[in-house]
């Protein structure tokens, strides 16, 4: 199923489709922005999203013709798509970032030193396939890798029961590898206090392009509120992602996401897991807090250090004992390292520890 804009499931009665005046092409909201939605706390919100990939213009800014070379009938590419690169939207290529990211949902009451509770409802994919890019010599072997320099976007197709994806093992089709789908938001954040909007590569304590891919269905990301009504947004969908991302974009695909918008205030927040300085994921199994700097050993030592306050504030467990516990238990894993700021998140596990009061 092809979900164009408007038509299909639409899961809640806030529905915001991906049009040129309703998204950021390469930047993310600050507090200069104006919300296109404003809601209360508990209420789901489904985004239509958009994948950069097959819109940019080193791949010729025309979806038509780009998902035509890969065997894609003109009524399987998303209008939204076709729009949004036909427009006239504010963008520079090679200054602004590709990703595609809603303008900001106002959620009420929301205020800095509050925490902003992003939990995903719903996952739909809007196509039945995606593409895997390397470019610009980013990725984790810039120099090397796209070997010629030119841009190399590799289709990838979704198996008729829609739970894996298909990749060529050398040019030209059969026979194919097969890797199982779990999509996720590679972008959900809150705006940043400042007035000027942020890039949309690198991630930050606001969130953005944290491209963790436990994001799925079921978990929540906790964000510090930077403004006031929090402006949440999300983009840059994937089926599927590899830790580490490593060629420089996973399997980039559109989604329907639903994502319920909660507010824990601050003292609870403080409670339940201290104070924040960034993001940190919970899904039914784990708490992830996150570690990140344009160093990956920088990275790693933030994750570890959040880790220990988040044990000492929930478990009131000693900083030492917390250390000697997380190299014992808790693995940690590189969420990306191709974002400019590169991130680490650890896995630790709930049930490890004893129930809380």
């Amino acid at each position: 199923m092809i979900l164009q804009p408007g038509t299909g499931p639409i899961r809640a009665a806030s529905y915001l489709p991906a049009e040129p005046d309703t998204v950021l092409w390469g930047r993310l909201p600050c507090a200069g922005d104006d919300p296109v939605l404003v809601v209360e706390p508990g209420t789901e919100v489904t985004f239509d999203t958009i994948s950069h990939e097959g819109i940019l213009e080193d791949q010729g800014r025309d979806p038509l013709a780009f998902f035509a070379r890969h065997g894609v009938a003109g009524d399987g590419v998303l209008e939204d798509a076709v729009a949004l690169a036909a427009s006239a939207i504010e963008r520079t290529f090679g200054v602004d970032g590709p990703h595609v990211v809603s303008h900001p949902v106002r959620v009420s009451g929301a205020r800095p030193g509050d925490l902003l509770a992003m939990t995903v409802v719903e996952m739909l994919p809007r196509v039945p396939y995606g593409v895997v890019s390397n470019r610009h010599g980013r990725g984790a072997l810039p120099g090397e890798m796209p070997a010629d320099g030119e841009t190399v976007s590799v289709f990838a197709s979704v198996s008729d029961d829609g739970t894996h994806g298909r990749l060529p093992l050398v040019d030209g089709g059969e026979p194919v590898v097969s890797f199982p789908l779990a999509p996720f938001l590679g972008v959900m954040g809150v705006a940043t206090a400042e007035r000027e909007r942020p890039h949309s590569v690198p991630p930050g304590a606001f969130g953005g392009n944290l491209d963790i891919n436990l994001l799925t269905v079921g978990a929540t990301l906790y964000l510090p509120v930077q403004v006031h009504g929090a402006l949440a947004y999300v983009g840059d969908p994937h089926f599927a992602q590899g830790d580490g991302e490593v060629s420089l974009t996973a399997m980039e695909a559109s989604l329907r996401a639903t994502v319920r918008l909660d507010v824990v205030a601050r003292e609870d927040a403080l409670r339940q897991f201290g104070e924040l300085a960034g993001p940190l994921a919970e899904t039914a199994e784990h708490l992830v807090p996150t570690g990140l700097d344009p160093d990956l050993d920088v990275a790693v030592q933030n994750c570890v250090r959040a880790a220990i306050a988040l044990l000492g504030a929930r478990h009131g467990m000693a900083p030492h004992l917390a250390y000697a516990y997380l190299s014992a238990a808790t693995d940690f894993d590189i969420s990306q390292v191709v974002d400019v700021v590169k991130g680490v998140h650890a896995r630790i596990r709930k049930s490890d520890f004893p129930a809380l009061p």
